[in-house]
Protein backbone atom coordinates (compact mmCIF):
# COMPACT_ATOMS: atom_id res chain seq x y z
CA UNK A 1 0.00 0.00 0.00
CA UNK A 2 1.70 3.31 -0.96
CA UNK A 3 0.15 7.17 -0.08
CA UNK A 4 -0.19 7.65 -4.19
CA UNK A 5 -3.14 4.62 -3.31
CA UNK A 6 -4.53 5.97 -0.36
CA UNK A 7 -4.80 9.28 -2.30
CA UNK A 8 -6.42 7.84 -4.97
CA UNK A 9 -8.88 5.81 -2.63
CA UNK A 10 -9.78 8.98 -1.05
CA UNK A 11 -10.07 10.93 -3.62
CA UNK A 12 -12.49 8.16 -6.22
CA UNK A 13 -14.46 7.36 -3.17
CA UNK A 14 -15.23 11.22 -2.91
CA UNK A 15 -15.84 11.61 -6.70
CA UNK A 16 -18.56 8.75 -7.00
CA UNK A 17 -20.40 9.90 -3.69
CA UNK A 18 -20.67 13.22 -5.72
CA UNK A 19 -21.88 11.59 -8.57
CA UNK A 20 -24.42 9.54 -6.44
CA UNK A 21 -25.66 12.74 -4.90
CA UNK A 22 -25.56 14.28 -8.49
CA UNK A 23 -23.79 16.71 -8.54
CA UNK A 24 -21.21 18.26 -11.55
CA UNK A 25 -18.21 18.25 -9.85
CA UNK A 26 -18.15 14.43 -9.45
CA UNK A 27 -16.53 14.69 -12.50
CA UNK A 28 -13.19 17.30 -11.97
CA UNK A 29 -12.96 15.57 -8.76
CA UNK A 30 -13.00 11.91 -10.56
CA UNK A 31 -10.44 13.20 -13.34
CA UNK A 32 -8.02 13.51 -10.59
CA UNK A 33 -8.78 10.00 -9.08
CA UNK A 34 -8.34 8.63 -12.94
CA UNK A 35 -4.63 10.41 -13.15
CA UNK A 36 -3.71 8.62 -10.04
CA UNK A 37 -4.85 5.60 -10.83
CA UNK A 38 -2.99 5.48 -14.40
CA UNK A 39 -0.01 5.62 -12.65
CA UNK A 40 -1.08 2.76 -9.90
CA UNK A 41 -2.35 0.57 -12.55
CA UNK A 42 0.87 0.85 -14.68
CA UNK A 43 3.00 -0.33 -11.90
CA UNK A 44 0.56 -3.27 -11.39
CA UNK A 45 1.00 -4.13 -14.66
CA UNK A 46 -2.62 -4.03 -15.36
CA UNK A 47 -2.46 -2.31 -18.44
CA UNK A 48 -5.75 -2.46 -19.79
CA UNK A 49 -6.94 -0.72 -16.77
CA UNK A 50 -4.15 1.73 -17.04
CA UNK A 51 -5.64 2.46 -20.73
CA UNK A 52 -9.16 2.80 -19.32
CA UNK A 53 -7.89 5.57 -17.36
CA UNK A 54 -6.88 7.13 -20.60
CA UNK A 55 -10.19 6.91 -21.73
CA UNK A 56 -11.75 8.15 -18.44
CA UNK A 57 -10.31 11.51 -19.00
CA UNK A 58 -11.94 12.01 -22.24
CA UNK A 59 -15.31 10.12 -20.29
CA UNK A 60 -14.91 13.18 -17.26
CA UNK A 61 -14.48 15.80 -19.61
CA UNK A 62 -17.76 14.87 -21.69
CA UNK A 63 -19.17 14.14 -18.20
CA UNK A 64 -18.24 17.47 -16.94
CA UNK A 65 -19.69 19.06 -19.96
CA UNK A 66 -22.82 17.02 -20.38
CA UNK A 67 -23.85 17.83 -17.05
CA UNK A 68 -23.31 21.35 -16.71
CA UNK A 69 -25.45 21.40 -19.53
CA UNK A 70 -28.25 19.07 -18.54
CA UNK A 71 -28.47 20.85 -14.59
CA UNK A 72 -31.72 22.25 -13.82
CA UNK A 73 -32.20 25.85 -12.15
CA UNK A 74 -30.73 24.07 -8.41
CA UNK A 75 -27.87 22.94 -10.24
CA UNK A 76 -29.68 19.15 -9.88
CA UNK A 77 -28.56 17.20 -12.64
CA UNK A 78 -31.88 15.61 -14.32
CA UNK A 79 -31.51 11.53 -14.74
CA UNK A 80 -32.33 10.42 -18.49
CA UNK A 81 -34.05 7.57 -19.88
CA UNK A 82 -32.42 4.94 -21.67
CA UNK A 83 -33.25 3.63 -24.52
CA UNK A 84 -33.34 -0.16 -25.29
CA UNK A 85 -31.58 0.11 -28.65
CA UNK A 86 -29.33 2.19 -26.87
CA UNK A 87 -28.58 -0.20 -24.31
CA UNK A 88 -28.01 -3.25 -26.84
CA UNK A 89 -25.83 -1.56 -28.73
CA UNK A 90 -23.72 -0.45 -25.62
CA UNK A 91 -23.36 -3.95 -24.11
CA UNK A 92 -22.70 -5.41 -27.53
CA UNK A 93 -19.78 -3.16 -27.57
CA UNK A 94 -19.29 -3.74 -24.31
CA UNK A 95 -18.17 -7.25 -25.63
CA UNK A 96 -16.80 -6.35 -27.96
CA UNK A 97 -14.43 -4.52 -26.81
CA UNK A 98 -13.66 -6.92 -24.14
CA UNK A 99 -12.78 -9.95 -26.56
CA UNK A 100 -10.15 -7.69 -28.58
CA UNK A 101 -9.20 -6.04 -25.87
CA UNK A 102 -8.34 -9.28 -24.25
CA UNK A 103 -6.78 -10.61 -27.02
CA UNK A 104 -4.30 -8.02 -27.76
CA UNK A 105 -3.32 -7.80 -23.88
CA UNK A 106 -2.85 -11.51 -23.97
CA UNK A 107 -1.07 -11.99 -27.46
CA UNK A 108 1.06 -8.53 -26.58
CA UNK A 109 2.16 -7.68 -23.06
CA UNK A 110 2.35 -9.96 -19.80
CA UNK A 111 -0.55 -8.29 -18.36
CA UNK A 112 -2.18 -10.10 -15.65
CA UNK A 113 -5.25 -11.34 -15.62
CA UNK A 114 -5.69 -10.42 -19.17
CA UNK A 115 -8.92 -11.60 -20.60
CA UNK A 116 -10.97 -10.35 -17.18
CA UNK A 117 -9.46 -6.88 -16.85
CA UNK A 118 -10.27 -6.58 -20.68
CA UNK A 119 -13.61 -7.20 -19.89
CA UNK A 120 -13.65 -5.21 -17.04
CA UNK A 121 -12.37 -2.00 -18.23
CA UNK A 122 -14.79 -2.48 -21.24
CA UNK A 123 -17.72 -2.47 -19.79
CA UNK A 124 -16.73 -0.05 -17.15
CA UNK A 125 -16.50 2.36 -20.22
CA UNK A 126 -20.23 1.76 -21.10
CA UNK A 127 -21.02 2.42 -17.46
CA UNK A 128 -19.56 5.62 -17.54
CA UNK A 129 -20.37 6.24 -21.11
CA UNK A 130 -24.51 5.88 -19.07
CA UNK A 131 -23.13 7.96 -16.26
CA UNK A 132 -21.63 10.78 -18.44
CA UNK A 133 -25.56 11.00 -19.95
CA UNK A 134 -27.10 10.63 -16.75
CA UNK A 135 -29.10 7.09 -16.92
CA UNK A 136 -29.73 5.39 -13.79
CA UNK A 137 -29.11 2.03 -15.46
CA UNK A 138 -24.97 2.63 -15.04
CA UNK A 139 -25.69 2.03 -11.29
CA UNK A 140 -26.90 -1.38 -11.91
CA UNK A 141 -23.62 -2.39 -14.63
CA UNK A 142 -21.71 -0.82 -11.67
CA UNK A 143 -22.48 -2.91 -8.86
CA UNK A 144 -21.65 -5.92 -11.06
CA UNK A 145 -18.50 -4.34 -12.25
CA UNK A 146 -17.10 -3.16 -9.01
CA UNK A 147 -18.30 -6.65 -7.82
CA UNK A 148 -15.98 -8.44 -9.96
CA UNK A 149 -13.51 -5.64 -9.70
CA UNK A 150 -13.13 -6.12 -6.09
CA UNK A 151 -12.47 -9.77 -5.97
CA UNK A 152 -9.93 -9.23 -8.91
CA UNK A 153 -7.95 -6.61 -6.60
CA UNK A 154 -8.18 -8.59 -3.53
CA UNK A 155 -7.33 -11.78 -5.24
CA UNK A 156 -3.97 -9.43 -7.06
CA UNK A 157 -3.43 -8.57 -3.17
CA UNK A 158 -3.81 -4.72 -3.78
CA UNK A 159 -6.28 -4.94 -0.36
CA UNK A 160 -6.94 -0.96 -0.03
CA UNK A 161 -7.55 -0.88 -3.74
CA UNK A 162 -10.30 -4.11 -3.43
CA UNK A 163 -12.12 -2.31 -0.39
CA UNK A 164 -12.36 0.66 -2.18
CA UNK A 165 -13.87 -1.01 -4.97
CA UNK A 166 -15.88 -2.91 -2.20
CA UNK A 167 -17.01 0.40 -1.04
CA UNK A 168 -17.98 1.31 -4.83
CA UNK A 169 -20.70 -1.54 -4.73
CA UNK A 170 -22.25 0.36 -1.70
CA UNK A 171 -21.94 3.69 -3.53
CA UNK A 172 -23.77 1.99 -6.69
CA UNK A 173 -26.48 1.01 -4.62
CA UNK A 174 -27.14 4.52 -3.26
CA UNK A 175 -27.09 5.79 -6.22
CA UNK A 176 -29.39 3.66 -8.16
CA UNK A 177 -31.71 4.24 -5.15
CA UNK A 178 -30.82 7.70 -5.12
CA UNK A 179 -31.26 8.09 -8.99
CA UNK A 180 -34.65 6.07 -8.84
CA UNK A 181 -38.11 7.44 -9.86
CA UNK A 182 -35.80 10.67 -10.99
CA UNK A 183 -36.13 9.69 -14.82
CA UNK A 184 -37.50 12.33 -16.78
CA UNK A 185 -37.00 13.37 -20.79
CA UNK A 186 -34.24 15.69 -21.06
Amino acid sequence: MSPVEEIAVVVSLLGVWLTARRIWWCWPVGLVGVLLYAWLFYGWKLYSDMLLQGAYVVLQLYGWWRWRVGADAEKVVAVAPLPTGEARMALGCGVAGAMALGWAMRRFTGAALPWMDAGLTSFSLVATLWAARRHRENWVLWIVVDTIYAGMFAYRGFYLTAALYALFVGLAIYGAVAWHGQTRAV
